[in-house]
């Protein structure tokens, strides 16, 4: 089965750190282009951090750039969004996406600024993150 799980999400201060991972299973999750995407109550989902399969660039959003980090473990098939100095405003659920062709065509950047355009193959169930004091 295919699918993408999230986990990690919680109650953070303005400030703290939270790591979120996302465990691929059912797929090579290196032949796939990965993302983390966030949606707040009210707002459109925007990318944060995508991680290209084609050349391993990443590119994160620039309200979250110096803060957040994506990695990959290719041994454990999990993506990883490290998050540090967290602010209400990254209040949101945060979801991982999936594609095979979106990362080869349009690249990290691509992936995470233009997600709106695309469909991608999977998604995970989303974990929430609250920053809150």
């Amino acid at each position: 089965q295919l699918q993408l799980v999230e986990s990690g999400g919680g109650l953070v201060h303005p400030g703290g750190s939270l790591r979120l991972s996302c465990v691929v299973s059912g797929f090579t999750s290196d032949d796939y282009s990965i993302g983390w995407f966030r949606q707040a109550p009210g707002k459109e989902r925007e990318g944060v951090s995508c991680i290209s399969s084609s050349d391993g660039s990443t590119y994160s959003a620039d309200s979250v750039r110096g803060r957040f980090t994506i990695s990959r473990d290719s041994a454990k098939s999990t993506v990883y969004l490290q998050m540090n100095s967290l602010k209400p405003e990254d209040t949101a659920v945060y979801y991982c996406a999936a594609d095979y062709w979106v990362g080869h065509a349009v690249g990290a950047q691509g992936m995470c600024v233009n997600s709106l355009k695309y469909e991608f193959d999977f998604w995970g169930q989303g974990t929430q993150v609250t920053v809150s004091s």
